[in-house]
């Protein structure tokens, strides 16, 4: 049995950080990892920056169904879905991505959790497990699953070496670069291509 790994932010919704910060104006909510790469403080300033806005759990959530997935989004997912068991593995959280879920047909999502106050204001988050996207797919491996694996970033390059099969999608130039073993698409059509081949290999060996 085979079963394809996404990631979903920059696969198949937008970075949900940058695009929150942009529908609200809030420039600070831009900062990622690559400015801050300790995830605990970069958090914890995203919460602070919240509590400031007094933007809570709800007015998030409304932003961020507004977004939408990327253009080809579900299309993919249905696709992929008639031939793999397919699983989301990301690190954003529930609370978030669950209105995108929504409009991608709720496929299964492995992420995060938040903790918000009787008002709806976020005070804290739950990491599920430290690096948690190899973690899934070696357990996946330990159930005899062949994992086909697809991911768009640095955060993703170590679940794409856990699997049978690894492939950036749409990556930047410096991840392209430094881990030139992964094949690179830059849209879908190339992805499920990249994938369907991917799958007739590892079916072979």
């Amino acid at each position: 049995m085979q079963l394809v790994c996404l990631d979903l932010e920059g696969v198949l919704v937008p970075e949900i950080w940058i695009e929150f910060s942009n529908r609200t104006g809030i420039p600070e909510l831009r900062r990622t990892t690559r400015d801050e790469p300790d995830y605990d403080k970069l958090m914890k300033y995203r919460l602070d920056i919240l509590a400031e806005h007094k933007l809570g759990l709800p007015d998030i959530q409304k932003v961020i169904a507004a977004m939408g997935p990327m253009p080809g989004a579900k299309g993919l997912l249905d696709d992929l879905r008639k031939q793999f068991q397919v699983v989301i593995l990301s690190d954003t959280f529930y609370e978030f991505a669950m209105p995108l879920m929504e409009q991608l047909g709720m496929p299964t999502l492995f992420c995060h959790k938040l903790e918000a106050d009787a008002t709806g204001l976020l005070v804290n988050y739950h990491l599920r497990m430290p690096n948690q996207k190899a973690e899934a797919v070696q357990r996946f491996k330990q159930l005899n699953f062949k994992v086909i694996a697809a991911g768009d970033s640095y955060n993703d390059t170590a679940m794409l070496s856990e699997a049978h099969a690894g492939i950036l999608f749409h990556p930047p130039e410096n991840v392209i670069r430094e881990f030139p073993q992964f094949p690179v698409t830059m849209n879908y059509a190339e992805l499920k291509s990249e994938i369907l081949k991917a799958s007739k290999k590892i079916g072979e060996e």
